[in-house]
């Protein structure tokens, strides 16, 4: 204890000599203990359903929203349903709610943040992991306005009051339509369409970043707990919205041999793809069903509505907005749209239903590491990059107690294995 004592003590000295705020606490050998890392900000799991409080006066706020793309990226409008919802529900006018669309994650970022503080904003949001560093300086330059940034990484060690982050659990969300997709491919082996070896998913992946890879192994997670024969492949876009490559990639993964597809993409490509070649998929952020009403099964989102909820009445009541805030299944931010009845294996939703109950009450775990090996092994412990720097240097161990605690130290994922067994990249 003493050793582990001193070794603190000289980071910390070291640390503040050179200050370097971004690598506070952080551990560079990989396998260190993972008592001696520390964040500086306060992180909050929600556990429970934000509701606005309609009686705070709101005569004076605005807030303005700062998006990757607009209304045609169903990731950006996910947010802008959630703005739309909150400004109702507080009675808000257009004046005090704005956005700015289609800004890149370049200066035009910070441009905005700060047309936006000019404007009288109380809270600026931006929506793009991209953005980070662009809010942060924002945030450095107008102190007495609150920073709010989705998926990021920084707040906890950015030592400043007014950023803050948030994400959710959507790993539950990917969890749950997996046992949609896994009770489907049992379908189609029972029916004779496939056998249990062809039981393959495919899925079209943004970028290979943590927030990706966390998604759709937990995807593959939820599918394996049905159906323990399906195997899956990864196809990237690099790109976070691109119809015609999304829908490129959902056409290889098919020639390749994969019976369903699922996606970390935001645009209709891959289902679109999909209903043409009358392919069962799975999508992210909206129903699908309207445009391959044969062949979409259901969906996962993160509704934004119970963190805009929490910040604006932070604001409002002048109390502290978390510096890290991640929702979950119990506070209603992670949600699942309609599952089509059409195309959904027989039993599917009491299924889901009781993968619901046990997430909730505890007794389902999505990354149970009793449930899955990495290169024929189980996973005993593995260091991830929780506390942010340049060189993505790991620093935390993240797994005990039979589980990959995912989210649990900062809300935006940090599951980047690349690959669990029974998962590969074509």
């Amino acid at each position: 204890m003493k050793k582990i004592l001193s070794v603190l003590l000289a980071v910390a000295m070291l640390a503040a000599l050179c200050c370097a705020f971004a690598s506070c606490g952080k551990k560079t050998e990989e396998g260190g203990d993972s008592a001696a890392v520390t964040l500086n900000g306060d992180m909050v799991k929600a556990t429970a359903p934000v509701e606005a409080d309609k009686t705070l006066d709101k005569s004076d706020f605005k807030i303005g929203f700062i998006l990757l793309h607009d209304e045609n990226s169903t990731y950006d409008k996910n947010f802008m349903d959630a703005a739309l919802k909150v400004k109702e529900e507080f009675g808000l006018t257009d004046e005090q709610v704005m956005f700015k669309t289609n800004i890149p994650e370049s200066n035009d970022c910070y441009e905005a943040a700060a047309s936006f503080a000019d404007d009288g904003c109380d809270i600026i949001f931006a929506d793009s992991f991209g953005h980070e560093s662009h809010i942060i300086r924002a945030a450095k330059e107008f102190p007495e306005v609150q920073f709010c940034h989705a998926t990021g990484t920084q707040a906890q060690i950015a030592g400043l009051d007014n950023f803050h982050n948030a994400f959710a659990s959507i790993y539950e969300g990917r969890y749950l339509v997996g046992i949609a997709a896994g009770m489907k491919l049992n379908e189609m082996i029972e029916n004779g369409d496939i056998t249990a070896e062809q039981a393959k998913v495919g899925y079209v992946g943004a970028f290979n970043y943590a927030e990706v890879v966390s998604g759709f192994t937990s995807f593959f997670l939820g599918v394996r707990s049905v159906c323990p024969s399906a195997t899956m492949e990864v196809v990237y876009t690099n790109s976070w919205f691109d119809i015609a490559l999304e829908k490129e990639a959902a056409n290889t993964l098919m020639d390749n041999g994969c019976v369903l597809i699922s996606q970390h993409a935001d645009s209709e490509g891959a289902p679109k793809a999909c209903e043409a070649r009358n392919v069962p998929n799975v999508a992210y952020n909206i129903s699908t069903i309207s445009m391959a009403p044969t062949t979409a099964l259901i969906s996962s989102k993160i509704d934004w509505t119970p963190y805009l909820r929490m910040i604006i009445n932070a604001e409002l009541k002048g109390e502290k907005i978390p510096s890290d805030w991640c929702g979950s299944l119990a506070s209603e931010s992670v949600l699942l749209t309609e599952l089509n009845e059409v195309v959904a294996a027989e039993g599917t939703a009491e299924a889901i239903d009781a993968a619901i109950k046990g997430l909730k009450d505890g007794s389902v775990k999505v990354f149970d590491t009793t449930k899955f090996t990495v290169d024929g092994k189980p996973l005993e412990e593995y260091i991830a990059d929780v506390i942010t720097d340049d060189a993505f240097t790991p620093d935390t161990n993240v797994v005990g107690n039979g589980i990959f605690d995912e989210s649990a130290k900062r809300s935006a994922p940090y599951f980047d294995i690349k690959y669990i067994d029974g998962i590969s990249e074509k």
